[in-house]
Protein backbone atom coordinates (compact mmCIF):
# COMPACT_ATOMS: atom_id res chain seq x y z
CA UNK A 1 0.00 0.00 0.00
CA UNK A 2 2.86 2.38 0.76
CA UNK A 3 4.39 1.66 -2.63
CA UNK A 4 1.09 2.22 -4.43
CA UNK A 5 0.44 5.45 -2.52
CA UNK A 6 3.89 6.83 -3.20
CA UNK A 7 3.52 6.09 -6.92
CA UNK A 8 0.90 8.84 -7.07
CA UNK A 9 -1.11 6.99 -9.74
CA UNK A 10 -4.19 6.12 -7.71
CA UNK A 11 -6.85 8.07 -5.85
CA UNK A 12 -8.47 5.21 -3.98
CA UNK A 13 -7.68 1.60 -3.11
CA UNK A 14 -10.39 -0.99 -2.48
CA UNK A 15 -9.32 -3.94 -0.33
CA UNK A 16 -11.52 -7.02 -0.71
CA UNK A 17 -11.03 -9.40 2.19
CA UNK A 18 -11.76 -13.08 1.84
CA UNK A 19 -15.28 -14.23 2.63
CA UNK A 20 -14.14 -15.39 6.08
CA UNK A 21 -12.07 -12.32 6.92
CA UNK A 22 -12.79 -10.43 10.13
CA UNK A 23 -12.95 -6.67 9.50
CA UNK A 24 -11.50 -5.52 12.83
CA UNK A 25 -7.96 -6.88 12.23
CA UNK A 26 -7.97 -5.28 8.78
CA UNK A 27 -8.88 -1.92 10.30
CA UNK A 28 -6.31 -2.36 13.06
CA UNK A 29 -3.60 -2.80 10.43
CA UNK A 30 -3.90 0.90 9.62
CA UNK A 31 -3.15 1.91 13.21
CA UNK A 32 -0.29 -0.53 13.79
CA UNK A 33 3.25 0.88 13.85
CA UNK A 34 6.26 -1.28 13.13
CA UNK A 35 9.68 -1.23 14.75
CA UNK A 36 10.64 1.78 12.64
CA UNK A 37 7.52 3.67 13.73
CA UNK A 38 5.93 3.40 10.30
CA UNK A 39 2.19 2.98 9.86
CA UNK A 40 -0.23 2.68 6.96
CA UNK A 41 -2.08 5.63 8.45
CA UNK A 42 0.91 7.79 7.48
CA UNK A 43 0.16 7.32 3.79
CA UNK A 44 -3.50 6.23 3.62
CA UNK A 45 -6.80 6.93 5.36
CA UNK A 46 -9.21 4.10 6.13
CA UNK A 47 -12.44 5.49 4.72
CA UNK A 48 -15.25 2.93 4.83
CA UNK A 49 -15.89 -0.64 5.95
CA UNK A 50 -18.40 -2.31 3.62
CA UNK A 51 -20.11 -5.66 4.16
CA UNK A 52 -22.19 -7.49 1.55
CA UNK A 53 -25.06 -9.61 2.87
CA UNK A 54 -26.99 -12.29 0.97
CA UNK A 55 -30.68 -11.47 1.41
CA UNK A 56 -31.74 -14.95 0.32
CA UNK A 57 -29.64 -16.92 2.79
CA UNK A 58 -29.05 -14.60 5.75
CA UNK A 59 -31.99 -15.81 7.85
CA UNK A 60 -31.09 -19.45 7.36
CA UNK A 61 -27.39 -18.88 8.01
CA UNK A 62 -28.02 -16.75 11.09
CA UNK A 63 -30.00 -19.61 12.62
CA UNK A 64 -27.31 -22.15 11.75
CA UNK A 65 -25.08 -23.95 14.24
CA UNK A 66 -22.49 -24.73 11.57
CA UNK A 67 -18.81 -24.10 12.12
CA UNK A 68 -16.88 -22.54 9.26
CA UNK A 69 -15.07 -25.85 8.92
CA UNK A 70 -18.43 -27.49 8.17
CA UNK A 71 -18.68 -25.20 5.15
CA UNK A 72 -15.08 -25.91 4.08
CA UNK A 73 -14.01 -22.34 4.92
CA UNK A 74 -11.42 -21.76 7.63
CA UNK A 75 -8.41 -19.56 8.28
CA UNK A 76 -6.43 -22.59 9.46
CA UNK A 77 -6.60 -25.72 11.58
CA UNK A 78 -7.20 -23.74 14.79
CA UNK A 79 -10.11 -21.73 13.36
CA UNK A 80 -13.06 -22.73 15.56
CA UNK A 81 -15.42 -19.93 14.56
CA UNK A 82 -19.02 -20.62 13.71
CA UNK A 83 -20.78 -19.17 10.69
CA UNK A 84 -22.79 -16.94 13.04
CA UNK A 85 -19.59 -15.63 14.65
CA UNK A 86 -18.42 -14.47 11.24
CA UNK A 87 -21.75 -12.92 10.25
CA UNK A 88 -21.94 -10.92 13.48
CA UNK A 89 -18.34 -9.72 13.21
CA UNK A 90 -18.79 -8.57 9.62
CA UNK A 91 -22.20 -6.92 10.06
CA UNK A 92 -21.58 -5.21 13.41
CA UNK A 93 -18.35 -3.57 12.24
CA UNK A 94 -19.58 -2.21 8.91
CA UNK A 95 -20.18 1.43 7.99
CA UNK A 96 -22.15 0.42 4.87
CA UNK A 97 -24.11 -2.82 4.47
CA UNK A 98 -25.10 -3.93 0.98
CA UNK A 99 -28.13 -6.22 1.11
CA UNK A 100 -27.67 -8.11 -2.14
CA UNK A 101 -29.89 -10.49 -4.16
CA UNK A 102 -33.07 -8.69 -3.09
CA UNK A 103 -34.54 -9.56 -6.50
CA UNK A 104 -34.22 -13.26 -5.75
CA UNK A 105 -35.43 -13.04 -2.16
CA UNK A 106 -39.04 -13.49 -1.14
CA UNK A 107 -40.75 -10.61 0.70
CA UNK A 108 -40.38 -12.59 3.92
CA UNK A 109 -36.67 -13.19 3.34
CA UNK A 110 -36.08 -9.51 2.59
CA UNK A 111 -37.92 -8.38 5.70
CA UNK A 112 -36.16 -10.91 7.91
CA UNK A 113 -32.75 -9.94 6.50
CA UNK A 114 -33.45 -6.23 7.09
CA UNK A 115 -34.47 -6.96 10.67
CA UNK A 116 -31.33 -8.96 11.46
CA UNK A 117 -29.06 -6.34 9.89
CA UNK A 118 -30.73 -3.44 11.67
CA UNK A 119 -30.73 -5.28 14.99
CA UNK A 120 -27.00 -5.90 14.76
CA UNK A 121 -26.02 -2.53 13.32
CA UNK A 122 -28.76 0.12 13.22
CA UNK A 123 -26.46 3.02 12.34
CA UNK A 124 -24.86 1.55 9.21
CA UNK A 125 -26.07 2.76 5.83
CA UNK A 126 -28.21 0.00 4.32
CA UNK A 127 -28.23 -0.33 0.53
CA UNK A 128 -30.58 -2.87 -1.07
CA UNK A 129 -29.60 -4.09 -4.50
CA UNK A 130 -29.37 -6.96 -6.96
CA UNK A 131 -26.15 -8.25 -8.58
CA UNK A 132 -24.33 -5.83 -6.24
CA UNK A 133 -25.20 -2.83 -8.40
CA UNK A 134 -24.10 0.05 -6.17
CA UNK A 135 -23.20 3.61 -7.12
CA UNK A 136 -19.47 4.16 -6.44
CA UNK A 137 -20.07 7.29 -4.37
CA UNK A 138 -22.17 5.20 -1.94
CA UNK A 139 -19.12 3.25 -0.81
CA UNK A 140 -16.07 5.29 -1.90
CA UNK A 141 -14.70 8.37 -0.15
CA UNK A 142 -17.61 8.51 2.29
CA UNK A 143 -15.60 9.51 5.35
CA UNK A 144 -17.75 7.21 7.45
CA UNK A 145 -15.09 5.21 9.28
CA UNK A 146 -14.22 6.44 12.77
CA UNK A 147 -11.69 4.39 14.73
CA UNK A 148 -12.94 5.34 18.19
CA UNK A 149 -16.57 4.86 17.24
CA UNK A 150 -15.83 1.50 15.60
CA UNK A 151 -14.48 0.13 18.88
CA UNK A 152 -17.87 0.61 20.56
CA UNK A 153 -20.14 0.40 17.54
CA UNK A 154 -22.47 -2.59 18.14
CA UNK A 155 -25.93 -1.87 19.48
CA UNK A 156 -25.44 -4.13 22.48
CA UNK A 157 -22.56 -1.92 23.64
CA UNK A 158 -24.60 1.26 23.25
CA UNK A 159 -27.48 -0.23 25.19
CA UNK A 160 -25.43 -1.88 27.92
CA UNK A 161 -23.17 1.05 28.69
CA UNK A 162 -25.78 3.75 28.28
CA UNK A 163 -24.42 5.88 25.46
CA UNK A 164 -26.08 9.26 25.99
CA UNK A 165 -26.29 9.91 22.24
CA UNK A 166 -27.81 6.54 21.41
CA UNK A 167 -31.40 6.67 20.20
CA UNK A 168 -33.22 3.31 20.18
CA UNK A 169 -33.92 1.84 16.75
CA UNK A 170 -37.03 3.18 15.04
CA UNK A 171 -40.20 1.15 14.88
CA UNK A 172 -39.75 0.83 11.12
CA UNK A 173 -38.08 -2.53 11.60
CA UNK A 174 -39.94 -3.52 14.75
CA UNK A 175 -36.68 -3.78 16.70
CA UNK A 176 -36.58 -3.24 20.44
CA UNK A 177 -33.90 -3.68 23.06
CA UNK A 178 -33.66 -3.63 26.81
CA UNK A 179 -31.07 -4.16 29.53
CA UNK A 180 -31.65 -6.53 32.41
CA UNK A 181 -29.87 -5.47 35.60
CA UNK A 182 -29.76 -7.10 39.02
CA UNK A 183 -27.36 -7.33 41.95
CA UNK A 184 -28.10 -10.78 43.37
CA UNK A 185 -26.36 -13.85 41.86
CA UNK A 186 -27.84 -16.33 39.42
CA UNK A 187 -28.53 -19.94 40.36
CA UNK A 188 -26.17 -21.73 37.92
CA UNK A 189 -28.58 -24.51 36.98
CA UNK A 190 -31.53 -22.17 36.46
CA UNK A 191 -29.49 -19.67 34.44
CA UNK A 192 -28.10 -22.49 32.28
CA UNK A 193 -31.68 -23.60 31.58
CA UNK A 194 -32.61 -20.00 30.70
CA UNK A 195 -29.79 -19.83 28.15
CA UNK A 196 -30.88 -23.13 26.61
CA UNK A 197 -34.39 -21.85 25.91
CA UNK A 198 -35.51 -20.36 22.61
CA UNK A 199 -36.87 -16.85 22.94
CA UNK A 200 -39.06 -15.79 19.98
CA UNK A 201 -37.73 -12.73 18.17
CA UNK A 202 -34.38 -12.66 19.99
CA UNK A 203 -31.58 -11.75 17.57
CA UNK A 204 -28.66 -10.73 19.79
CA UNK A 205 -27.85 -10.74 23.48
CA UNK A 206 -24.67 -9.95 25.34
CA UNK A 207 -23.42 -8.83 28.71
CA UNK A 208 -21.83 -9.95 31.93
CA UNK A 209 -23.19 -11.95 34.84
CA UNK A 210 -22.18 -13.71 38.04
CA UNK A 211 -23.06 -17.08 39.48
CA UNK A 212 -23.70 -17.81 43.15
CA UNK A 213 -21.20 -20.68 43.04
CA UNK A 214 -18.47 -18.55 41.42
CA UNK A 215 -18.56 -15.23 43.27
CA UNK A 216 -15.04 -14.21 42.22
CA UNK A 217 -15.63 -14.49 38.49
CA UNK A 218 -17.08 -12.10 35.91
CA UNK A 219 -18.93 -14.23 33.36
CA UNK A 220 -19.69 -13.05 29.84
CA UNK A 221 -22.65 -14.22 27.81
CA UNK A 222 -22.88 -13.75 24.04
CA UNK A 223 -25.84 -14.96 21.98
CA UNK A 224 -26.26 -14.60 18.23
CA UNK A 225 -28.70 -16.66 16.22
CA UNK A 226 -28.74 -20.20 17.57
CA UNK A 227 -25.31 -19.91 19.19
CA UNK A 228 -24.93 -18.96 22.85
CA UNK A 229 -21.56 -18.85 24.58
CA UNK A 230 -20.45 -18.12 28.11
CA UNK A 231 -16.93 -17.66 29.44
CA UNK A 232 -14.93 -16.06 32.22
CA UNK A 233 -13.51 -12.64 31.41
CA UNK A 234 -11.98 -11.56 34.73
CA UNK A 235 -12.63 -11.04 38.41
CA UNK A 236 -14.87 -8.69 40.34
CA UNK A 237 -13.03 -6.03 42.32
CA UNK A 238 -14.90 -7.35 45.35
CA UNK A 239 -12.79 -10.51 45.02
CA UNK A 240 -9.49 -8.63 44.70
CA UNK A 241 -7.54 -7.50 47.82
CA UNK A 242 -7.89 -3.75 48.21
CA UNK A 243 -4.13 -3.39 48.24
CA UNK A 244 -4.21 -4.44 44.58
CA UNK A 245 -6.90 -1.99 43.53
CA UNK A 246 -5.89 0.75 41.08
CA UNK A 247 -4.94 4.07 42.64
CA UNK A 248 -6.04 6.27 39.75
CA UNK A 249 -8.97 8.50 40.70
CA UNK A 250 -11.01 7.63 37.60
CA UNK A 251 -10.76 3.93 38.45
CA UNK A 252 -11.69 4.58 42.05
CA UNK A 253 -14.74 6.50 40.85
CA UNK A 254 -15.75 3.69 38.50
CA UNK A 255 -15.55 1.11 41.28
CA UNK A 256 -17.45 3.33 43.68
CA UNK A 257 -20.20 3.96 41.15
CA UNK A 258 -20.95 0.24 40.88
CA UNK A 259 -20.40 -0.64 44.52
CA UNK A 260 -23.09 -2.22 46.69
CA UNK A 261 -22.65 -2.62 50.43
CA UNK A 262 -23.51 -6.35 50.24
CA UNK A 263 -22.55 -7.51 46.75
CA UNK A 264 -19.61 -5.20 46.05
CA UNK A 265 -19.35 -4.53 42.30
CA UNK A 266 -20.90 -7.89 41.37
CA UNK A 267 -23.92 -7.40 39.14
CA UNK A 268 -25.97 -8.79 36.25
CA UNK A 269 -26.05 -6.60 33.13
CA UNK A 270 -27.42 -8.25 30.00
CA UNK A 271 -28.76 -6.53 26.89
CA UNK A 272 -31.35 -8.21 24.65
CA UNK A 273 -32.08 -7.10 21.08
CA UNK A 274 -34.77 -8.45 18.80
CA UNK A 275 -38.05 -8.07 16.98
CA UNK A 276 -41.30 -8.23 18.95
CA UNK A 277 -39.51 -9.39 22.09
CA UNK A 278 -41.61 -10.35 25.09
CA UNK A 279 -39.57 -8.26 27.52
CA UNK A 280 -41.78 -8.97 30.52
CA UNK A 281 -41.48 -12.74 30.10
CA UNK A 282 -37.71 -12.63 29.66
CA UNK A 283 -37.29 -10.39 32.70
CA UNK A 284 -39.51 -12.64 34.80
CA UNK A 285 -37.55 -15.71 33.72
CA UNK A 286 -34.28 -14.05 34.71
CA UNK A 287 -35.73 -12.95 38.04
CA UNK A 288 -36.54 -16.62 38.68
CA UNK A 289 -32.84 -17.40 38.26
CA UNK A 290 -31.79 -15.09 41.10
CA UNK A 291 -30.93 -16.48 44.52
CA UNK A 292 -30.41 -14.82 47.87
CA UNK A 293 -32.58 -12.32 49.63
CA UNK A 294 -33.04 -8.80 48.24
CA UNK A 295 -32.81 -7.63 51.86
CA UNK A 296 -29.60 -9.51 52.64
CA UNK A 297 -27.28 -7.73 55.06
CA UNK A 298 -24.20 -9.73 54.09
CA UNK A 299 -22.95 -12.12 51.41
CA UNK A 300 -21.58 -15.50 52.45
CA UNK A 301 -20.40 -17.59 49.45
CA UNK A 302 -20.62 -20.76 51.56
CA UNK A 303 -24.40 -20.41 51.59
CA UNK A 304 -24.49 -21.24 47.86
CA UNK A 305 -21.57 -23.63 47.51
CA UNK A 306 -23.84 -26.68 47.28
CA UNK A 307 -25.91 -25.48 44.31
CA UNK A 308 -25.80 -27.57 41.13
CA UNK A 309 -23.50 -25.90 38.62
CA UNK A 310 -23.53 -27.27 35.04
CA UNK A 311 -21.22 -24.58 33.59
CA UNK A 312 -17.77 -25.69 32.41
CA UNK A 313 -14.85 -25.08 34.74
CA UNK A 314 -13.43 -21.56 34.54
CA UNK A 315 -9.69 -21.27 34.92
CA UNK A 316 -7.51 -18.25 35.53
CA UNK A 317 -6.02 -18.54 32.01
CA UNK A 318 -9.48 -18.01 30.50
CA UNK A 319 -9.67 -14.58 32.09
CA UNK A 320 -6.18 -13.48 31.09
Amino acid sequence: MRRLAEAGRFDYLVIEGTGIAEPLPIAATFSFRDGENRSLSDVARLDTMVTVVDAVNLTRDYGSRDFLSDRGETAGEEDERTLVDLLVDQIEFADVIVLNKVGDATPGQRESARTIVKALNPTARLIETHFCRVEPEAILDTGLFDEEEAARHPLWYKELFGRADHVPETEEYGITSFVYRARRPFHPEKFSAFLARTWPGLIRAKGHFWLATRPDWVGEMSLAGAICRTEAVGFWWAAVPRAQWPHHESWKGLIARHWHRVWGDRRQELVFIGASLDEATIRAALDECLVGSPDALRFNPADFAGLADPFPTWRRAMAA
